[in-house]
């Protein structure tokens, strides 16, 4: 009778390979004092420090990619924490709501239930968001998008920005070529 054995290299609670890389992504959209800092107009003078300011908040039917991650072929991950942000919301706790706007994080172009179409702010950015455990397939590209719904006239509405982050963990996957000792 043969004896097999392997190199358990991962971790004996959730399973995750101990080489696992980590990704933390963000970006955002939108003007205001809050996203425009080196301004060389509001910097009195100061030199532009090739600060690439955020594009434009999307318009009308319209949606705009915030942060986004590609896994590298043969690998494998997992969506841990995801946060959001908009200036409003800094100003005052208790303005959670994006009307006319979602947030949708999708795998590959697919909506991942259940963050889908939210129109809040679960987890703001700069507090310690609620974790989450979303396994990404082979290769996935991960991505958190904001899309305007309904809103047409932008001048008017009380979010000036919007930003968002997702972070997470990817490792080699064995599948694909892993060592097995006999």
């Amino acid at each position: 009778m043969a004896t097999r054995t392997s190199n358990n290299n991962s971790c004996a609670i959730c399973g995750v390979p101990l080489d696992a890389e980590y990704f933390d992504v963000s970006g955002f959209v939108g003007r205001g004092p809050a996203v425009e800092p080196f301004d060389t107009e509001t910097t009195k003078g100061v030199k532009d420090f090739d600060v690439q300011l955020p594009g434009p908040i999307p318009g009308r039917g319209e949606q705009v990619t915030l942060a986004s991650f590609q896994l590298h072929p043969q690998y494998c991950g997992a969506l841990t924490y995801f946060s959001q942000y908009t200036d409003i919301y800094t100003g005052d706790n208790t303005k959670i709501l994006t009307p006319g706007f979602e947030w949708i994080i999708t795998q590959n172009g697919k909506p991942i239930f259940p963050y889908t179409r939210l129109e809040s702010i679960l987890n703001p950015w700069g507090y310690n968001c609620l974790p989450v455990a979303v396994r990404l397939d082979e290769n996935a590209k991960i991505e958190f998008i904001l899309r305007n719904r309904s809103i047409s006239n932008l001048d008017k509405y009380p979010i000036k920005a919007f930003a968002g982050r997702i972070m997470g963990r990817y490792w080699y996957n064995e599948i694909f070529g892993g060592r097995n000792v006999r």
